[in-house]
């Protein structure tokens, strides 16, 4: 199953025998066994039993809340990894050392080589669009990335390649009701932010577990500066996942018409806009199995999924890092 996502409001979360149990108005809605799960994501408020939380903590199972919405606020987990020598080498990294620059390098190139990608794809798929302009932009972005030794200036190459890529999203969706003028986050004021928000918010849960299972400190990071309370080191590994994952599970959703605009609300002080809960029962299943799905990852040269990706691309980050390999290896698809 990988990662349990529970969204009903005032939910009760327990422990049966091996399982967890979880109910709602005295009647059960989710009763899995603990086995299958690698997380579990608390949307909205709910009461977690204490030999449920203790439950979780032996089994060293990250226990995550996020608002309705989907804004991180913070995560239960048990004792961060023995293995010392993988924090020492990500410290003895931060900074603008040799190795800091490479694998911002590596984040970056991944980002905006899957942007351009992604473009490309949908360039194929449809063409009544006109995309060149976007990659050609994509393209001017990523060809210094390799002889660039500033990390503030590989991380303004990192904003025009993504200025670009977003400048022509509204052109990847399909669907009329639905439009994007440009990103907006704090808060999402349309349905199309409210999804890539959401998106990124499950990303950077399912990355933090990865990052956490491998040894390292997330709070240190390399591509975005340290920020108390933000798990710098996190948001860096999910920069290659995101279009990958996320942008293609919104473009989906919205291109095959799985949402529709009835499935989102509008707060009305802050204009912030969000799923209804059947909405999010829909993208979360979405998410999941796109998180489930296969493919030959071009490094190792077998199959995965991207769940897998996830702890897989920590492991070649913390290899690098311990000087057991000569490069950190960003994963790109075509």
């Amino acid at each position: 199953m990988g990662t349990v996502y529970i969204t009903q409001e005032n939910a009760f979360i327990g422990k049966a025998d091996e399982r967890l149990h979880v109910k709602f108005d005295k009647k059960t809605i989710l009763d899995v066994p603990l086995i299958k799960i690698d997380g579990v994501v608390v949307m909205g408020r709910a009461t977690v039993s204490p030999a449920a939380i203790s439950e979780l903590l032996e089994r060293h199972i990250p226990l995550t809340f996020l608002t309705e919405t989907g804004r991180y606020l913070g995560r239960l987990e048990p004792e961060v990894s023995k293995n010392i020598f993988v924090r020492k080498a990500q410290w003895q990294a931060a900074g603008e050392s040799v190795q800091a620059i490479h694998v911002v390098q590596g984040f970056v190139r991944g980002k905006l080589k899957n942007y351009r990608n992604l473009l490309i794809r949908r360039q194929r798929e449809f063409p009544d669009l006109d995309l060149s302009a976007y990659i050609t932009r994509l393209e001017q972005a990523i060809a210094p990335i390799d002889t660039t030794n500033s990390i503030n200036s590989l991380r303004g190459l990192e904003g025009a390649g993504s200025a670009a890529y977003f400048n022509c999203f509204h052109q990847l969706i399909r669907a009329t009701e639905f439009t994007f003028t440009t990103r907006r986050r704090r808060p999402p004021t349309d349905p199309v932010n409210s999804l890539l928000s959401f998106g990124y918010s499950l990303l950077r849960h399912d990355i933090q577990g990865a990052i956490d299972i491998v040894g390292f400190d997330p709070y240190l990071g390399y591509l975005h500066c340290e920020r108390y309370g933000r798990p710098a080191l996190a948001l860096d590994l999910m920069e290659e996942f995101r279009p990958l994952i996320v942008d293609a599970v919104v473009l989906s959703a919205l291109n095959k018409r799985l949402l529709t605009p009835a499935e989102f609300v509008t707060e009305p002080l802050s204009h912030a806009v969000s799923l209804t809960a059947e909405g999010r029962k829909t993208f979360l299943r979405l998410y999941a199995q796109k998180k489930q799905s296969e493919f030959k990852h071009p490094v190792l040269g077998r199959k995965c999924s991207y769940q897998e990706a996830f702890e897989l691309q920590a492991r070649l980050l913390a290899k690098y890092l311990m000087g057991e390999s000569k490069k950190y290896p960003p994963l790109i698809l075509k």
